[in-house]
């Protein structure tokens, strides 16, 4: 009875297969699987698994681009209540066995492409049991690891944990680092099946979905994904990689009608020359999220896919991760944006003594709900730092009108303080997006003798284009107050980002120290 009252990930697979079991459900380049074929290879992982020391509670790392091997080890620790951690692919070697290390992984798969890379710091990985590798023959006899489709070759027999609770941890993801070693997120399958069941009450069940997935399936945004397509029987077409033609060929040929990209991938597919000659028709949903989406960039979307609606969600990993989404009803009357909190979600906008701030006032964004992580792994200080009071504390700089749409100002950590006026760099971000020949842009802070800090824009050009930093500034004095003018502008080629598609603020930080540094130097000489 207890078993039948949990919402844990293993049930939406179990559900999909028994409603349509013969339904594709995910399909790779040339491979595809049906609702009951994916069920059937991962109970047979789980119960191998289970006969190699994982249950409840045990951590599985894997190392993989988006694949079929992704979303069936995915769903096979779930099955057995051991804890998933998928691991950033673009991460440097010792930020890998920084993460192992610290999860506490028992059995470690890794994708072909990643060998070298884990040999290379296998010798610092004492805790891991099993190493697998999903790649040939050759790279199980030279690195002595278990090939992973040799693991469907004997019988396995899976056995449900009857004390699994959907209390239990169910993933762990590792923030993006932005600032000194990343925080292991603890989500747990309520919160996982709660954000995919609010996700589903937005979009509505739909049984002929066909949603592309693009984003890293690491990133939870995108994992999330595989959730919902579940609870509603539809079709999931996922890409290894981000390639913009092929997403737009894919689109036409599969009749795809659902997307989820962040805003840069947004940006980079309508840089395609040919844009206008692919049909996109069959497009009806289009979704961003990930980061701020300038005002420009949500018209764009709407132009290109003429009969798509555009929804806009908001979170953060820690929230599972969505909070506020802003729906097809509502995009066009408040475009500016990025919604209402999500049902079951309590918000509250606060100063920094936790008062809530009047209607229309600048405060940090926090949260209650039943999509709130559980913990920080192994690090009980971030933790009830994270959520004194009770409320996971995001932030994140917003305000909220009288209707109780949310508009985000910007990272509490941004924020530039200038001759004591507050400046947020996201709305001169959203000015420079509306230039015609910037391609993507990014304010920082930098140092100031004279008013404590100062405003640099670094500019990404799109193709062809000329700028010179007095036009930058220029566009920004006709739109904004003086006083949030750059002083600087750096033109750069591409802005530092992680795989999630968020700008690293904190790199264009550290080059800007180092410039500095060096111009000091010189002087010197």
């Amino acid at each position: 009875m207890s078993l039948s009252q949990q919402m844990r990930i293993g049930e939406a697979l179990k559900s999909a297969a028994h409603q349509d079991p013969k339904k594709v459900a995910i399909v790779h380049q040339d491979e595809q699987v049906t609702y009951q074929e994916l069920l059937q290879r991962s109970y047979h992982l789980a119960g191998w698994l289970q006969e190699n020391g994982i249950g409840r509670d045990d951590k599985v790392g894997y190392l993989f681009k988006n694949g079929m091997r992704f979303v069936e080890i995915y769903f096979g620790v779930s099955l057995t209540g051991g804890v998933n951690v998928p691991i950033n692919f673009r991460l440097a070697p010792n930020e890998m066995t920084y993460i192992i290390n610290h999860a506490d992984i028992k059995i470690l798969i890794v994708d072909q492409e990643y060998v070298d890379v884990i040999q290379s710091i296998r010798s610092d990985l004492p805790q891991v049991e099993r190493f697998i590798v999903a790649g040939s023959e050759q790279d199980v006899t030279v690195n002595a690891m278990l090939h992973y489709e040799s693991i469907y070759d004997a019988p396995a027999h899976y056995q449900e944990d009857e004390r699994l609770s959907d209390e239990d941890a169910h993933m762990i993801i590792y923030t993006s680092g932005t600032t000194g070693r990343p925080k292991g997120a603890v989500l747990t399958h309520k919160n996982i099946m709660m954000n995919a069941l609010i996700r589903l009450s937005q979009l509505k069940r739909d049984t002929n979905s066909r949603v592309l997935v693009v984003a890293p399936l690491f990133h939870l945004a995108a994992l999330s994904s595989l959730i919902y397509n579940c609870l509603q029987a539809g079709t999931a077409f996922i890409h290894r990689d981000f390639q913009p033609v092929s997403i737009l060929e894919t689109i036409q040929n599969e009749k795809i009608n659902s997307m989820m990209l962040v805003p840069s991938m947004w940006n980079f597919l309508f840089q395609v020359p040919n844009l206008s000659d692919y049909d996109l028709r069959s497009m009806i949903r289009c979704t961003t999220g990930g980061a701020i989406c300038p005002l420009e960039l949500k018209k764009r979307i709407l132009d290109v896919f003429p009969n798509a609606e555009i929804f806009e969600s908001f979170g953060q990993t820690e929230m599972s991760p969505s909070t506020t989404s802003l729906l097809p009803e509502d995009a066009l009357r408040k475009i500016a944006s990025v919604g209402k909190p999500v049902m079951t979600l309590r918000v509250r906008v606060v100063d920094d003594t936790m008062n809530d701030v009047p209607i229309g006032d600048v405060g940090e964004i926090i949260y209650q709900g039943p999509t709130m992580l559980k913990e920080y792994y192994k690090q009980p200080e971030a933790t009830q730092e994270a959520m004194r009071g009770g409320w996971f504390h995001s932030g994140d700089l917003v305000r909220m009108d009288e209707e109780g749409f949310v508009y985000i100002v910007d990272r509490k950590k941004d924020m530039i303080i200038s001759g004591g006026e507050n400046i947020y760099p996201a709305e001169i971000e959203e000015v420079l997006y509306t230039h015609p020949d910037i391609l993507e842009a990014a304010v920082i802070g930098v140092p100031d003798p004279e008013w404590g800090e100062s405003v640099k824009a670094c500019v990404v050009l799109k193709p062809g284009r000329l700028l010179t930093q007095e036009q930058v500034i220029d566009y920004i004095r006709n739109s904004l107050a003086s006083y949030k003018k750059p002083r600087y502008v750096e033109f750069l080629e591409a802005l530092p980002r992680n795989a999630a598609g968020k700008v690293l603020k904190t790199i264009l930080r550290e080059l800007q120290k180092k410039t500095t540094c060096q111009r000091r130097d010189m002087r010197n000489q």
